[in-house]
């Protein structure tokens, strides 16, 4: 079922433009911060993991914040208060650099630009393996740098520091500028199909949505709300007491796992997580039921497939049932869907392109682009795309790799990034992890490591930044930013610049915030966890079991890549075939996900509890209802959020209500 829209986020019908000199600012300031507390967190803490959800919790906290100001702005200075479109895109420009920061993007390639310089030695044989051939343009080899960047307590601002460090800062800040626009012109491309024809949910931007809402935000006027934001703050509140002061006794929402079986066949199944989050069962509450059902129903299915594997003593299959492998055979069939279900509108695109589309009939789609409606023609859009894969792949040459495994490689990688679109449009899953599973490890599996040869195998390596998980994908956020751009009637042809300079800034930002921390407190020593020097050791370790044991087409895992390409396709037709067919294909193909794992049990009580109220009490409670569960998202969300200022502040170690 879809999102209902409140009577409250009705708009004029005059468009807003909510690009403007003080949004852009704003955004440009807040930027370098964000980036900064997201470092804190996640690398030197390793506690709060704000990018590896859905919805970053410290972009709502700094529009939270920005609103308060406006309130106060608004009574005293009118004239500088910012209107709903401009909150729009501090918050579309703060999602993007903070994801390009986090997680699982430059906090994995800041460690590995010099990792392999520092850390080869005569044991692990890496300097005669593959140490110099990595492209010199896009590392950092020299020994006082990388001893700055490791030890710590040495300046960062000279001259010859910030030149040693320029280089590859500037060509990997070019290249993801170049990526990211790439999937800016996929999102232009199904923008009107996506959002404007299939008419999509995007459960995920209902709590920005309705937090930007001017000039009277009935959200904050809604006494459920605050019912849910007290709930969960409150939680948030005792159980940061609680870790300071443990005598208090803890009311625990984060996940604990437990050992239920201990016997054979069935002690395969492992130790099953349960947590309890808020902001997950708040965030669930908007996910259609099927999708919620069969997110927790699938997280069994794998677990009993554990059984079986172990019941059938199937030892020739020793990684049966093979998660991931299936994964992302279900992630491409996802994408593929979404490619055929949308291909009408792409033909009308690819007729637009060659001028073929002359008919009065299809006037709108020849004139895309020239009004405010659309960010770039379609035409723009295509040759803009055509020129980020030439780009891409070129990149790639330069770096010792050949065109061809490179140019499938980031279809592949596109197509991973189409199917985790769609899934946040459609369905809104608060996770989308999918570990390990990337367009590296597909062309690996299937190819053959021996075929691929050194050159293409160390780019695959250099690129593990953007594959190991793509919790804090961007393309996403653009697609849902234009979702609310439509629902706000906003204007869409400045965005573009908006966006691309979030991209820079974000990534300029996040080398910035990693590397002077690093400086200052250096990553080998004295980072909780070292996370960095972990995050760096990965590619290189899985090159050098590529390059000392070179394999040909691995026929297990290609062959279950298949099945789960297969089992979601099976799964789709079943779900279009009949009306009362209770599972959806993405979950089935998200439910491998370590993210998956640690919300289940939230996605199984938002399920039950939306089921019952509208099995009870229909539509009309349920949308009553809603403003609960995005107080129970805000309260958590800020409370939480406060705790890790509190921590950095002070410096101490302070609670993380996340994982």
């Amino acid at each position: 079922m879809g999102v209902e829209t409140s009577p409250s986020l009705v708009t004029s019908q005059v468009p807003a433009h909510g690009v403007t000199l003080k949004s852009i600012l704003i955004a440009v300031i807040l930027i370098p911060i964000n980036c900064y507390w997201v470092i804190e967190m996640e690398v030197i803490r390793y506690s709060g993991h704000p990018v590896t959800i859905s919805l970053f919790f410290n972009v709502i906290f700094s529009l939270f914040l920005v609103i308060g100001v406006n309130q106060l702005l608004r009574r005293f200075l009118p004239r500088l208060t910012l209107v709903q479109s401009e909150l729009v895109v501090v918050y579309l420009m703060l999602s993007i650099a903070s994801g390009i920061t986090g997680h699982d993007m430059l906090e994995i390639l800041v460690p590995m630009l010099g990792h392999a310089f520092r850390f080869a030695t005569p044991e692990n044989e890496w300097q005669q393996l593959f140490v110099p051939f990595l492209p010199e343009w896009l590392t950092v080899s020299d020994t006082s740098l990388l001893y700055g960047y490791y030890e710590g307590e040495l300046p960062l601002y000279t001259v010859r520091t910030l030149l040693g460090w320029a280089t590859p800062v500037l060509w990997w800040t070019a290249f993801i500028t170049v990526l990211i626009f790439g999937m800016l012109c996929i999102n232009i491309i199904v923008r009107k199909q996506w959002i404007e024809h299939e008419k999509l949910s995007y459960p995920i931007i209902q709590l920005p949505l309705q937090l930007t809402e001017t000039p009277q935000n009935r959200l904050f006027q809604n006494k459920l709300m605050w019912l849910g934001f007290g709930i969960a703050g409150a939680l948030a509140l005792w159980n940061g007491v609680n870790f300071l002061y443990p005598i208090l006794p803890e009311l625990r929402t984060r996940v604990r796992s437990f050992q239920i079986f201990t016997e054979s066949p069935w002690n395969a199944m492992g130790r099953i997580p349960f947590s309890l989050y808020p902001f997950a069962i708040g965030l669930g509450f908007f996910i259609p039921l099927d999708l919620s059902f069969s997110c927790w129903f699938f997280f069994w299915y794998w677990r009993f497939m554990r059984v079986l594997g172990a019941a059938l003593g199937l030892r020739s299959l020793p990684r049966f049932p093979y998660m991931n492998e299936q994964a992302s055979g279900g992630y491409l069939a996802l994408c593929v869907l979404a490619i055929w279900a949308s291909r009408r509108h792409l033909l009308h695109v690819g007729k637009t392109v060659l001028g073929m589309d002359t008919q009065q009939g299809n006037a709108e789609s020849i004139a895309a682009g020239r009004d405010t409606s659309e960010p770039m023609s379609y035409r723009g859009a295509t040759v803009c795309l055509i020129l980020v894969m030439v780009f891409l792949v070129v990149f790639c040459y330069y770096g010792g790799a050949e065109l061809w495994v490179m140019f499938a490689f980031f279809v592949i990688y596109y197509m991973i990034s189409i199917a985790i679109t769609r899934m946040r449009a459609e369905l809104g899953t608060p996770v989308h992890d999918l570990h390990y599973s990337g367009p590296d490890e597909i062309l690996t599996r299937t190819v053959g490591t021996r075929r691929l040869g050194r050159g293409n195998l160390i780019m695959f390596s250099m690129f593990w930044f953007i594959n190991r998980a793509h919790r804090s994908h961007p393309m996403p956020h653009q697609l849902e930013g234009f979702k609310i751009m439509e629902r706000t009637n906003m204007t869409m042809h400045r965005i573009i610049f908006a966006l691309t300079l979030a991209t820079i800034l974000g990534s300029l930002a996040g080398f910035w915030a990693l590397i002077d921390r690093g400086y200052r407190l250096g990553m080998e020593v004295r980072a909780y966890w070292p996370s960095l020097s972990a995050f760096g050791i990965e590619p290189y370790r899985r090159l050098a079991g590529w390059m000392q044991a070179p394999a040909e087409t691995l026929i297990p895992e290609s062959g279950f890549m298949g099945l789960g390409f297969l089992l979601t396709t099976v799964l789709m037709f079943f779900r279009m075939r009949f009306v009362w067919w209770p599972f959806h294909p993405a979950g089935f193909a998200i439910s491998t996900s370590w993210g998956m794992n640690v919300t289940w049990s939230c996605l199984f009580m938002s399920w039950l509890i939306k089921w019952l109220i509208l099995q009870y009490g229909g539509v009309v409670r349920h949308r009553k209802i809603a403003p609960f569960f995005l107080g129970l998202i805000l309260g958590e969300f800020i409370v939480g959020s406060l705790w890790t200022i509190l921590g950095i502040i002070v410096g101490i170690p302070t609670y993380g209500f996340w994982v």
